[in-house]
C-alpha cells in the first residue's frame, strides 16, 4: 500500500469509478453511491457502462461493468472525463480502466481476486503490481474477498453468497471515504431485499467496510473527500434517470391531456428500463402492454390512439426498423402516436449497451414514400420530462406520430432534478369534433389537422387501413389528383409545426460570433462544459430539441457565426440534415466509439476551428 497522507483534499469536484464483474453488483453500489451523494446535497451526474451480455464470463475484460460520477460542490454538466479514484474489484477491471485514469489517481484494488487464473483471464503477463504499469498511481490494496467473508461469516453463508456482499463493503468504505452517513444506505438495503439473512449480511458488510476505513490503516493512508453543499437554486429536488424522467413526463402529459396513455412495448436494450418504470404507474392511469414483438407492439398503440387514448410505443434502432411500416400506417390514418428511441450503437445488434447518436436520419428519413414526421431530442437526463410533455401535445395537437430520440448514455444516466410545478404546466387541447358543422371531418385551418373522430362519434367513422384517403371525406380514394392533394398535405402539415415551436435560443455565449457549436441529444453537457472552459465570448453553444421541423429562426441564427462545429456520436447525421435542410455547411466533429464525448476533446476541436 503506497504512503498516502490523509488531508481534506481542496477540490470543487472529482470523478470515481466502480468497475467489476457484471455479477458484482457495480451498477446497484454506483447507484446508491449516487443517492448518497445527493443527500449530502452535492451536484453529480453518472454514467454507466456494462456489457451486453446477461452474465458475461467471469473475469473478462468484456464482461467488465462499470459504474462512473463526477460529483462535488461545482456545477457538475457531465460524468467526468478521467476519474481520479477507481475501485477495481478484478484485474480485468483494472485493465480496462487503467487507460482512463488521471496521472496519480488512487486505485483501490481488490487483491483477493489477482489469482493467477484471473491474471489470465484478463490477460496480463505479469501482475501489474510487480511491473512500472501502476508507478504513477496511488495504489491501495485490500483484501474485499477476504475482509467481506470474515464480516458475514456469521450467517453461515455460502462461498457464492457471501461474495455477493463485497459491493456493500466497498461501498461502505467510499461512503466513509466521501464523509457520507450510511444510516440512509442501511433504511434502503432494508426495503431493497426480503430475505432476512440477505438483509442482515449486506447491512453487516456495509458497516464493516465503513468502520474498516475509519479504524484500520487505510484511515491513515487514503485521503477523505470533502464537499459543501452546491449552490442550488430553492426547491425540491430528487436524483432521477433519464428513463425515470421521460416516464414521469408521459404520465404528466396524460395527466395534462385529461386521457389515458396505453404503453406498449417490446423488451429491447437500453429502452427496457422506460417500459419497466411506467408499469409501476398503473394507478396514474398509464397501461402497459408487452408485446410478443416490435410489430405487434406499436400496432397495438395504434389501436390505442384509434379507441381515443394515447397510444406510446418504444424501443431501439433495430425495433424501430421493424415499427417503419407501422408508423407509415399511423400517417396515413393521422393518429397521434409517440415513438421514443433510446438510441444505441449499430448497426444491427451493433453496440447494444453502448451509447450512439445513431439514429437521427432514420428518424427524419426513414419511411417509404414521401412520409414526413416530428422529430424531438432529449438533451439530458431531466429534460426528457418536458421533451415527452411536448411529443404528446404535438401528437394531438397536429393528429401525428411523434418520434421523441434520446440514447443509452441518456436512459442510464443521472443527476439532481429540480421538481417541477404541474400547476403551471398548459392542458393539452384534443381535437374533438365541431359539432355545428355538417361536415365533422373538416380539417383544422391553422394545424391542417383532422379531428381525432373516436368510436362511437355520431356522424363519423374512422377509416383505419393504409389506403389512400379522401381529402374531404376520408373514404378510400384512387385519384391520382387526390393523392397528390394528400401528399402534399402531410408534407405540409409538419411543415407547419414550425410555427407552433418555440424560437431557437443561444444555450451559452453571445448571438453572433466567430463560432457556434451545434448539438442534439446527449451531447449537451460535455459541449456546454466544453464552452464555460474556454470561457471565451467568440463561441456559443446551439441545443436543438426541434429536430424536423427545425424552429423558424434556426439557419439566421446560425449564418450570425463565421463557422458552425456540429460534434455528434454518428458520423455526421445532424451535418447532413443542416446542409438539406438550411444549405448551411458547418464543420462536423463525429465519434462513434460507443462513449460519450469529452471535455477535453471537445476543447480541442473547439480551440482547432477558432485558430484556424
Amino acid at each position: 500500500m503506497n504512503n498516502m497522507k490523509k488531508t481534506n483534499i481542496d477540490e470543487k469536484a472529482i470523478t470515481i469509478r466502480f468497475a467489476g464483474d457484471s455479477g458484482d453488483g457495480i451498477q446497484l453500489m454506483g447507484a446508491q453511491f449516487a443517492k448518497s451523494t445527493a443527500l449530502k446535497g452535492n451536484d453529480f451526474a453518472t454514467f454507466s457502462d456494462f456489457p451486453a451480455e446477461i452474465r458475461a464470463p467471469a473475469g473478462s475484460e468484456f464482461g467488465v461493468s462499470s459504474y462512473q460520477i463526477n460529483l462535488g460542490s461545482a456545477k457538475i454538466m457531465t460524468s467526468g472525463d478521467s476519474p481520479s479514484v477507481l475501485v477495481a474489484f478484478n484485474p480485468a477491471a483494472l485493465k480496462v480502466n487503467l487507460p482512463l485514469l488521471n496521472s496519480g489517481a488512487i486505485i483501490i484494488i481488490n487483491t483477493g481476486a489477482f489469482t493467477k487464473r484471473n491474471l489470465a483471464k484478463a490477460k496480463f503477463d505479469k501482475d501489474p503490481r510487480l511491473t512500472s504499469a501502476l508507478s504513477s498511481f496511488q495504489l491501495v490494496e485490500l483484501d474485499i474477498d477476504k475482509l467481506t467473508s470474515e464480516s458475514v461469516l456469521r450467517f453461515g453463508l455460502s462461498k457464492s453468497k457471501a461474495s455477493r456482499c463485497k459491493n456493500f463493503l466497498a461501498l461502505g468504505l467510499i461512503l466513509w471515504v466521501f464523509g457520507h452517513d450510511i444510516e440512509k444506505t442501511i433504511s434502503w438495503i432494508n426495503k431493497l431485499f426480503i430475505d432476512k439473512d440477505t438483509i442482515e449480511s449486506n447491512k453487516t458488510a456495509l458497516k464493516a467496510g465503513y468502520f474498516f476505513g475509519e479504524t484500520n490503516e487505510v484511515s491513515t493512508t487514503l485521503p477523505k473527500y470533502f464537499f459543501p453543499p452546491s449552490d442550488f437554486s430553492s426547491g425540491e429536488y430528487r436524483n432521477v434517470k433519464g428513463s425515470d424522467a421521460l416516464a414521469y413526463g408521459l404520465a404528466a402529459a396524460a395527466e395534462l391531456a385529461d386521457l389515458p396513455m396505453m404503453f406498449c412495448s417490446y423488451p429491447i436494450t437500453p429502452a427496457s428500463s422506460l417500459l419497466h418504470k411506467l408499469s409501476e404507474m398503473e394507478e396514474l392511469g398509464i397501461g402497459v402492454f408487452q408485446a410478443e414483438d416490435e410489430i405487434a407492439s406499436i400496432c397495438a398503440a395504434i389501436g390505442a390512439s384509434y379507441g381515443g387514448a394515447i397510444g406510446v410505443t418504444s424501443s431501439s434502432g433495430p425495433g424501430i426498423s421493424l415499427k417503419t411500416e407501422s408508423i407509415n400506417l399511423a400517417i396515413n390514418t393521422e393518429l397521434p402516436l409517440v415513438i421514443i428511441n433510446s438510441q444505441r450503437g449499430g448497426p444491427s445488434t451493433g453496440l447494444p449497451t453502448k451509447t450512439e447518436q445513431s439514429d437521427l436520419l432514420q428518424a427524419v428519413y426513414g419511411r417509404s414514400a414521401d412520409a414526413p414526421i416530428p422529430v424531438l431530442s432529449v438533451s439530458t437526463a431531466s429534460d426528457g420530462f418536458d421533451i415527452a410533455i411536448e411529443a404528446v401535445r404535438i401528437a394531438i395537437h397536429h393528429m401525428t406520430p411523434v418520434i421523441l430520440l434520446t440514447d443509452g448514455f441518456i436512459n442510464n444516466s443521472s443527476h439532481p432534478w429540480l421538481l417541477p410545478d404541474i400547476k403551471k404546466y398548459k392542458k393539452i387541447a384534443i381535437n374533438q369534433p365541431k359539432r355545428d358543422i355538417k361536415n365533422i371531418f373538416l380539417r383544422d385551418k391553422s394545424t391542417l389537422a383532422r379531428p381525432w373522430i373516436i368510436p362511437g362519434t355520431k356522424g363519423g367513422i374512422h377509416r383505419i387501413g393504409g389506403i389512400e384517403k379522401d381529402f374531404e371525406t376520408g373514404n378510400i380514394s384512387y385519384d391520382p389528383d387526390n393523392h397528390q392533394k394528400m401528399t402534399n398535405l402531410r408534407i405540409n402539415k409538419i411543415k407547419n409545426i414550425s410555427n407552433f415551436i418555440p424560437n431557437q435560443e443561444v444555450s451559452f455565449g453571445p448571438a453572433r460570433g466567430k463560432l457556434a457549436v451545434v448539438g442534439w441529444g446527449s451531447s449537451f453537457g460535455a459541449i456546454n462544459q466544453s464552452l464555460r472552459s474556454i470561457s471565451n465570448k467568440n463561441v456559443s453553444q446551439i441545443h436543438i430539441n426541434y429536430i424536423s421541423p427545425f424552429p423558424k429562426n434556426l439557419k439566421k441564427l446560425l449564418e450570425g457565426f463565421e463557422k458552425v462545429l456540429v460534434p455528434e456520436m454518428n458520423m455526421g447525421q445532424l451535418s447532413a440534415l443542416l446542409k438539406d435542410k438550411l444549405n448551411l455547411n458547418p464543420i462536423s466533429f463525429c465519434k462513434v466509439t460507443g462513449q460519450p464525448f469529452l471535455v477535453s476533446e471537445l476543447i480541442k476541436e473547439i480551440n482547432y476551428c477558432l485558430d484556424e
